[in-house]
C-alpha cells in the first residue's frame, strides 16, 4: 500500500508529465483536440513536406498516446484506484510506479 508521500510524489510526477507532452503536442502544432497545423502546400520541396508531416503525425500520436496513460492514471487518483494492478487488483510496486507511473498493470502483466 502506499503512504501519502508517495502517492503525493506520484500525481507531481504525473502532472509535470502531463504538462511536458501537452507542451510537446503545441509544439508539434497540434492542439489538445489532436487537430494538427497545416502545412504550407506551396512549399518548394514538397517530398520534404510530406516527409515531415509523417514524422510529425507519427511523433504526436506516440505523445497522444502517453498523454491518455497519464490522463488514465490521474483519473485513478481520483477514484481511489491508483497503484492497483488493473489485471489482478493487487498493488503495484512503489519501485515500478517511481520508474513508470502511468503503469496499469504489476511487471509480471505488462504486455
Amino acid at each position: 500500500m502506499l503512504n501519502d508521500d508517495q502517492l503525493s510524489r506520484l500525481r507531481a510526477l504525473l502532472e509535470e508529465e502531463r504538462t511536458q507532452l501537452i507542451q510537446q503536442l503545441q509544439e508539434l502544432g497540434v492542439a489538445e483536440d489532436g487537430s494538427a497545423r497545416v502545412f504550407d502546400e506551396n512549399f518548394a520541396d514538397s517530398g520534404q513536406v510530406a516527409a515531415e508531416q509523417v514524422e510529425n503525425r507519427t511523433l504526436a500520436a506516440s505523445l497522444g498516446e502517453q498523454l491518455i496513460e497519464v490522463n488514465h492514471a490521474l483519473a485513478k487518483f481520483d477514484l481511489g484506484t491508483y497503484g492497483q494492478c488493473e489485471v489482478s487488483g493487487e498493488p503495484i510496486p512503489y519501485e515500478r510506479l517511481e520508474a513508470m507511473p502511468a503503469s496499469r498493470a504489476r511487471i509480471e502483466y505488462a504486455g
